[in-house]
């Protein structure tokens, strides 16, 4: 049986400019994780990859995450 390991960090509060399900989701696995890549959050959270790149996009337009190298960050 595998051990799920957690981040000890808290997670803050959801900016209140995030209104979409799946942004909140996105966000939120991305302030847990620290980090993730496109293709990660796409089996984590079990969304087709275009939708991850809209999401993404969109919380990337309002500054709540930023794109380094191949992973993204929630921006602090």
């Amino acid at each position: 049986m595998m051990e799920q390991t957690h981040a000890t960090n808290e997670i803050s509060q959801l900016p209140t400019e995030l209104e979409s399900p799946q942004g909140k989701l996105v966000y939120l696995y991305l302030e847990a994780a620290g980090s993730a890549t496109v293709d990660e959050l796409g089996q984590i959270l079990s969304m087709k990859k275009i939708a991850i790149l809209s999401v993404l996009n969109s919380l990337s337009s309002q500054d709540l995450v930023e794109k380094r190298g191949s992973e993204y960050v929630p921006s602090n």
